[in-house]
């Protein structure tokens, strides 16, 4: 055995911490991946998923050569193919519908499988220069961004390392235990433990138990439960109106709505007690510093974006954010760019406008027809058939003879199995990038610390082929990825630009450093105030809304799990073992009414589809709500259809985002 070697890498996953590893390699493989301690968030270490990272990029599972298809769509027969043949059968075909149908019946699919920026962004520059349609990429919290951006602008709210200096916390719709592990890890360090944490989800998530108190809400009803601790705050004099007038406009006409939303008004929309809405504000409007921890998944509703913008509203009503620990934490503590997005994109490349299709209504978009019709899908980056909404009419779609479906991925997943030609995809630790975290304020760089097996290539790598088959001569496309990454950093934004020496240098060999925090009172809106009232909106004042719901009696709700990301880490047999069967939260009444039992079979369904699920039959769950966690394969379900299928295609109301939390259902013993 040859020695080991220590080298740094970064989490390439769907996580607001890009966290610092070490990967520990010994005769050209990794043979252990642990937290950099360098690295200013993983110095609190690193979750389970990414401790063992060398499974999945060792795994048996995974594609090393390119494939084509020789059975049906969605059987997974195929036969390996070379580089050179692949590439000429999908430019070939690129080619001729260019030219019969135009650039625009190509339609790349994209999202965060890998969060660097150059491997994530580089496709953009790719169809720019063919002209193909424009994915509109809102599958996450488009809308969430839209509703802090219409209060706070470019403001940055709190990074999650300022939180030691807060003296109350709320944990609203969010799962730190699954999507925040380092910043749960802070929370519960001794000095902060004595701290008061609330957490309010629509179901005890397993951050809970590291909570003082628990409030079940209704799905979809969280900005009525600010606008009542509003009410409550205004009522008994804890706004700050000094620094509302100091540092907001608009109160005043918010404050003449707020006595119509009072805690008994409140009680029967979210189902909170009236007393508890008035502790709650209370409490908050008590506490010097208060931070609320914010989620995505109360933003993914059809009145989504309005939720967080009355959120983010009572987060200034006490004058939180004047003081260190204070304010708002969750959005982007960013109010800067550290990075140069349009050197990766190329948006010059785009010679005129094209159509615009949103990743939410892809099932739709594949069953257009005539001229409008999608011809040809290069998928990279993700798994719509497990992630996107619609999943039934999405596979239907996806099924067509005359679509031509590429896909570019390491692992046969769901979305594989419908492509024509598969493109063997790199891990992270085999190509090289820039990083920033959508959480902290950091910016890093990893460069490849092992080569790809068999014939894997990264996105940049696969796109310089793809350009040059498709005969684009751009110098862009020249370049290798390791040039790429110096070019970036030898063009730095301004904030980059004014790092210290011994910072860009640490870039420049591979590393993470912090950037500054945000100052919270430098209000980056165009009126240089906090916005509570927003004179650009269609709604100026902020106001309650309900979101779309249904015509089935139970709520919906999707959350994230602690064994996968996304659709992620399923090729990992240790993290599918431990999560177990795909399992539906029900309150014990909903569940006794319709016969149903702990751990029994069960089908939920409403217009769309239906699917099959174990029972999971708890009092630690709002009534009326259903909640299932993680994304599962198809093969793991019961009927072969997962929790997608059963979300529609709608948006949120601004941010084009998803609502796959707005959706209704039934359920009945199997």
């Amino acid at each position: 055995m040859g020695e080991v070697s220590v080298k740094k890498m970064i989490c390439p996953f769907d996580c607001p911490s890009s966290c610092g590893l070490l990967a520990e390699i010994r005769d050209g493989r990794i043979v252990r991946v642990k937290n950099d301690p360098d690295h200013p968030v993983s110095i609190n270490g690193i979750c389970r998923k990414m401790q063992q990272y060398e499974k999945n990029i060792y795994s048996e599972e995974r594609i090393l050569t390119p494939l084509r298809r020789t059975g049906k769509k969605g059987e997974g027969k195929f036969e390996a193919v070379s580089w050179d043949e692949a590439l000429t059968e999908i430019t070939d075909r690129w080619k001729v519908l260019i030219a019969q149908y135009g650039p625009e019946s190509i339609l790349p699919c994209m999202y965060s499988g890998v969060m660097s920026d150059i491997q994530r962004n580089c496709g953009d520059a790719f169809f720019n220069r063919m002209g193909a349609s424009v994915l509109v990429k809102t599958l996450c919290s488009s809308a969430k961004g839209a509703g802090y951006e219409s209060v706070m602008g470019k403001t940055g709210c709190l990074d999650p390392r300022e939180l030691k200096d807060s003296d109350y916390y709320i944990v609203w719709g969010s799962n730190l235990a699954a999507t925040r592990l380092q910043t749960l890890a802070d929370l519960m360090k001794p000095e902060n433990r004595h701290k008061k944490k609330v957490l309010i989800d629509t179901y005890a998530n397993p951050t809970a138990k590291y909570c003082d108190q628990v409030i079940l809400i209704n799905p979809g009803t969280d900005g009525a439960l600010a606008l009542a601790m509003m009410h409550v705050l205004d009522k008994e004099g804890m706004a700050d109106e000094l620094f509302l007038e100091q540092y907001a406009e608009g109160y005043e006409l918010l404050k003449k709505e707020l006595p119509k939303y009072t805690p008994e008004w409140a009680e029967s929309e979210t189902g909170i007690s009236a007393a508890v809405v008035r502790q709650l504000a209370r409490e908050y409007g008590a506490a010097k510093a208060p931070a609320i921890i914010l989620g995505s998944g109360n933003s993914r509703h059809g009145n989504g974006a309005m939720t967080v913008r009355l959120i983010t509203v009572l987060s200034v009503l006490t004058g939180a954010w004047q003081r260190p620990g204070g304010g708002l934490c969750g959005c982007t503590p960013i109010n800067t760019a550290y990075v140069d997005g349009t050197l990766i994109t190329r948006p010059d490349f785009r010679k005129q406008a094209a159509r615009r299709i949103n990743i939410n209504q892809l099932a739709g978009a594949l069953h257009l027809t005539g001229d409008e019709a999608v011809r040809s899908l290069y998928v990279y980056a993700a798994n719509p058939v497990n992630t996107v909404s619609n999943q039934k009419k999405l596979v239907e779609g996806l099924e067509r003879e005359d679509l031509f479906t590429v896909v570019h991925e390491r692992f046969m997943t769901d979305t594989a199995r419908y492509a024509d030609i598969i493109l063997p995809a790199a891990f992270s630790a085999e190509q090289s990038d820039i990083y920033r975290a959508y959480g902290y304020c950091t910016l890093g760089t990893a460069w490849k610390v092992v080569e790809a097996p068999g014939e894997c290539k990264s996105n940049w790598n696969t796109f310089r082929l793809l350009a040059q088959y498709m005969g684009y001569e751009e110098p862009y496309f020249q370049r290798t990825e390791e040039e790429m990454v110096l070019y970036m950093l030898d063009h730095p934004t301004e904030a980059a630009g004014n790092c210290p020496e011994e910072d860009r240098q640490l870039l420049r060999q591979g590393g993470t450093i912090a950037m500054p925090l945000s100052d919270h009172l430098d209000i980056r809106t165009k009126t240089g105030k906090i916005r509570i009232v927003n004179e650009d909106l269609k709604e100026p004042v902020p106001a309650y809304r309900r979101n779309y719901g249904g015509n089935y009696p139970l709520k919906l709700v999707a959350a994230p799990g602690i064994y996968s990301l996304n659709s992620t880490f399923n090729e990992r047999k240790d993290l599918v073992d431990s999560r177990g069967a795909m399992t539906l939260w029900m309150h014990g009444e909903d569940a006794a009414v319709r016969g149903i039992v702990n751990g029994q079979d069960i089908i939920a369904y409403n217009d769309l589809a239906q699917v099959v699920f174990k029972a999971h039959v708890t009092d630690r769950i709002a009534r009326g709500t259903v909640v299932s966690e993680g994304v599962y394969t198809r093969s793991q379900s019961g009927n072969g259809y997962t929790i997608n299928a059963l979300n529609h295609e709608r948006l949120s109301d601004m941010g084009e985002a998803t609502t796959l939390n707005d959706n209704t259902v039934e359920v009945r013993p199997a």
